[in-house]
């Protein structure tokens, strides 16, 4: 009876130290996957599944109904928020906002691929690293976050600031590259570490590119891209007549479903819903209450026994009070704090209050128009097709004709990459005779085309490039022009005007959420403002988001009771 239960024992312990070695060997390894792109850095495959599973880095928000800019406190009265009920699909997005390890990935794989030092991809990586001296202050001393913030390790699960809307954009972008770059490896559509170690300025790798013409991917290298999944190349049938008769299909498609929809910034209603995160407080298709903050109750402390009194979020509490005194209950950091060091949201989310404010998609105009839309609300949409080519075919981005954007401070940013598809405006192939869209640029929209101004004349032309009614239009907002010499030198012309009456236009963006350097009235997820697209700062960041294909959940609905 004693031998059977010492064997027992020593069996009870060896299933233990299995289970533990397993757990060690689970955590070891995701300490070397990228949360920005999956990349395993061990090399381990993982299983492959035709339901769209949550991609790197991000959680499952389910959709729903919910009161778009219903704020707790309007101090301000200035207009910029009407409530109105909207509807948002389901979505993933980030659990966190994106630290600058993530971001360093990103900067590390541009100075690679685009090497500085070559004519060609000068302005690359210098348009995409972050403004390091936003946090410089006339009257304050921040030269240690000047030089060590982004790269300093004791940061790297910070987040990334000094970013500004267009560089959080082409950070989307290229997490999309790269996150289905290793899907496709994974399940043998790719040659193994083709990524890392056959990629080039020249044979790299585009999504849209891969699924419109496979064999333009890495340059057309047959080595790389590869026929067939799981085990590479499928040999050619062969009829009974001899001929033989390639396989069709060999490439990976949409409807293959091992591909993701693209990473991309929140729209507002997105960002807003998924902040107020209101499903904890639903009772059966109601919601009990508005809450205040992404957390139940109208209070920034904590009411639980284990930490009672703890901040919740990452805020200024008062003049000159950015982290609390010391030693006591305080949010715990002065500047910007590591990621998940406050309680998550009901959908899983962290620091969707304080810590940073965040870049959403939307272009800024006061009023949320929801008479024209109350289902996935969003400004900004510019449509966009393929180029065709004077060979009827796409025509392919090239290191001679890559896209930069001249920012208003003079800095370009790259906007399109050799190896990616180039666009061009929908026209009216596209837009004849429909009803729910008529041009690529609907910006404006009932909010800043001709038709909005107290200009309009129903019996005019509908042009808006009419210079002679330049000064009607509806935001009047300064328009400064930066452009170079003959010799590459910058040239600055700033607008002087004193006839302008706001800062509002077509590229002001809207960000949501309090940040360190805000009081508790921008925690309200409803609360809004904007800032120039091409412009950082020391307090706004950004997170990922991605569509969801298919259903709105995952689970059945049963009784609750």
């Amino acid at each position: 009876m004693k031998a059977k239960r010492i064997m027992g024992m020593q069996l009870l312990l060896s299933i233990i130290l299995i289970v533990g070695f397993s757990s060690c060997s689970k955590k070891s390894s995701s300490k070397n996957t990228s949360r920005a792109t999956g990349w395993n850095m061990d090399g381990k495959k993982g299983s492959s599944n035709k339901k769209q599973q949550a991609g790197p880095g991000l959680v499952f928000v389910e959709g729903g109904t919910f009161t778009m800019g219903k704020v707790q406190d309007d101090v301000m009265h200035d207009w910029n928020n009407t409530p109105t009920q909207q509807h948002v699909q389901s979505f993933y997005m980030d659990e966190t906002e994106v630290t600058n390890s993530m971001y360093l990935d990103y900067l590390e794989w541009l100075k690679n691929v685009y090497p500085p030092t070559e004519e060609n991809y000068k302005y690359i990586y210098e348009g995409a690293s972050p403004d390091t001296l936003v946090w410089r202050n006339r009257l304050g001393y921040n030269e240690t976050m000047t030089n060590n913030y982004l790269r300093h390790p004791s940061y790297a699960e910070y987040p990334v600031v000094g970013v500004n809307w267009i560089q959080a954009v082409e950070f989307s972008n290229w997490r999309t590259q790269r996150v289905n770059e290793a899907l496709l490896e994974k399940n043998g559509y790719l040659k193994k570490d083709a990524k890392t170690q056959d990629v080039t300025a020249d044979s790299n790798f585009d999504t849209e590119t891969y699924l419109n013409s496979p064999t333009s991917s890495y340059g057309g290298n047959e080595e790389i891209v590869l026929k067939g999944g799981k085990g590479g190349k499928k040999a050619p049938k062969a009829k009974k007549d001899g001929t033989v008769v390639e396989a069709k299909n060999v490439y990976a498609q949409r409807s293959s479903g091992i591909l993701l929809p693209e990473y991309r910034l929140p729209t507002e209603a997105e960002w807003e819903y998924a902040a107020a995160a209101a499903v904890g407080q639903r009772e059966y298709n109601i919601y009990k209450g508005q809450k205040k903050y992404p957390w139940s109750g109208a209070y920034t402390r904590s009411s639980k026994r284990a930490n009672k009194g703890d901040q919740l979020a990452n805020f200024k509490q008062g003049n000159g009070d950015y982290g609390g005194i010391a030693g006591w209950s305080d949010d715990g950091a002065d500047i910007t704090n590591e990621v998940k060091k406050y309680p998550a949201n009901d959908f899983g989310l962290y620091d969707m209050a304080g810590n940073v404010a965040e870049w959403v998609q939307d272009v800024y105009r006061p009023i949320i128009d929801n008479e024209a839309n109350d289902f996935n609300y969003f400004r900004g949409n510019l449509y966009t097709k393929n180029k065709i080519g004077a060979d009827g075919k796409i025509e392919i981005v090239t290191k001679d004709n890559m896209q930069f954007k001249t920012l208003s401070n003079g800095k370009k940013v790259a906007t399109s990459f050799p190896g990616q598809i180039a666009q061009v405006p929908v026209d009216e192939n596209e837009t004849y005779l429909r009803t729910n869209f008529d041009k690529s640029n609907n910006i404006n929209y009932r909010d800043g085309d001709k038709q909005s101004t107290r200009y309009y004349d129903f019996g005019e032309s509908e042009s808006s490039d009419d210079k002679a009614n330049a000064d009607k239009i509806m935001y009047n907002s300064p328009k400064h022009n930066v452009t170079t010499d003959s010799l590459g030198r910058m040239v600055r012309k700033y607008d002087n005007s004193n006839k302008r009456t706001t800062l509002i236009n077509d590229e002001s963006r809207v960000y949501k959420g309090g940040s360190w350097r805000d009081r508790a009235y921008w925690l309200d997820p409803a609360q809004r403002r904007y800032f120039p697209q091409d412009m950082a700062t020391d307090y706004i960041g950004f997170r990922c988001a991605m569509s969801r294909v298919g259903p709105k959940a995952d689970k059945k609905r049963s009784v609750r009771n």
